[in-house]
């Protein structure tokens, strides 16, 4: 039986986020973006998710989905059968994050989207991609779909994560780990972190992207993809 794909989005963005990979996923599998804006911690995320999805699935998260994956695993691993950690990391937020996350939830509750974008942009896309209006305005319509309750449960559920290293050694599904090479947000040295940690893990490092690697080169995430779901 095909498995169905579930991909989880980052803080901030929607389902607009996997556009490029729903359209060259699509056709060969059943694809269900999960919702991660209802609730206040990564556990609760997690547990709506579990509740909506097939009996068995391929797992998919970038940066905050993939701390949501990791609990998903937590939770119930018999029920995923692959998993694909996409410019993500194991590890618990820093004191220094967190503070910049209080931050960013005081713009958001004053409605400031685009100062909050503003201070996120330089951080989320490769240098070579920072003045490119069209993929700012998907960025910055995603924060304004989300709204300022949801980007605050959000950081909320960030900040509170758990730290999931421990449990990457017992994870024994076929794992993407996958990076832009110019993340600063979850740098390759976190990617390699977590594939040397799991035994059945491939890393995929993308040149010339940041951490929204796979808005910024598309076709090397959905070759990446492709692969690690058997499908090329």
């Amino acid at each position: 039986m095909v498995e169905t794909l579930v991909m989880i989005p980052g803080l901030a963005t929607t389902a607009r986020l996997y556009e490029p990979q729903i359209s060259a996923i699509g056709p060969d599998r059943e694809i269900i973006v999960a919702d991660h804006t209802q609730d206040d911690s990564i556990p609760a995320i997690a547990a709506r998710l579990l509740r909506n999805a097939p009996e068995r699935f391929a797992l998919a998260g970038l940066s905050m989905g993939g701390y949501v994956a990791l609990e998903v695993l937590r939770q119930a691993p018999g029920r995923v059968e692959r998993l694909a950690l996409l410019d993500t990391s194991a590890r618990p937020d820093t004191p220094e994050a967190s503070d910049d996350r209080e931050r960013l939830i005081a713009l958001a509750k004053a409605g400031r989207f685009d100062d909050i974008a503003a201070k996120l942009w330089p951080r989320l896309v490769h240098p070579q991609r920072q003045s490119d209006p069209e993929l700012r305005a998907v960025v910055v319509d995603m924060m304004r779909e989300t709204g300022a309750e949801s980007f605050i449960r959000q950081q909320r559920a960030i900040m509170a994560r758990a730290d999931s290293r421990p449990m990457l050694p017992g994870i024994e599904i076929p794992t993407l780990v996958l990076v832009g090479e110019a993340d600063a947000i979850t740098p390759p040295a976190i990617a390699r972190e977590m594939a040397e940690m799991i035994e059945w893990a491939s890393l995929v490092v993308v040149a010339d992207a940041g951490h929204l690697a796979n808005l910024e080169r598309p076709d090397e995430v959905n070759r990446a993809l492709r692969l690690w779901l058997e499908l090329d």
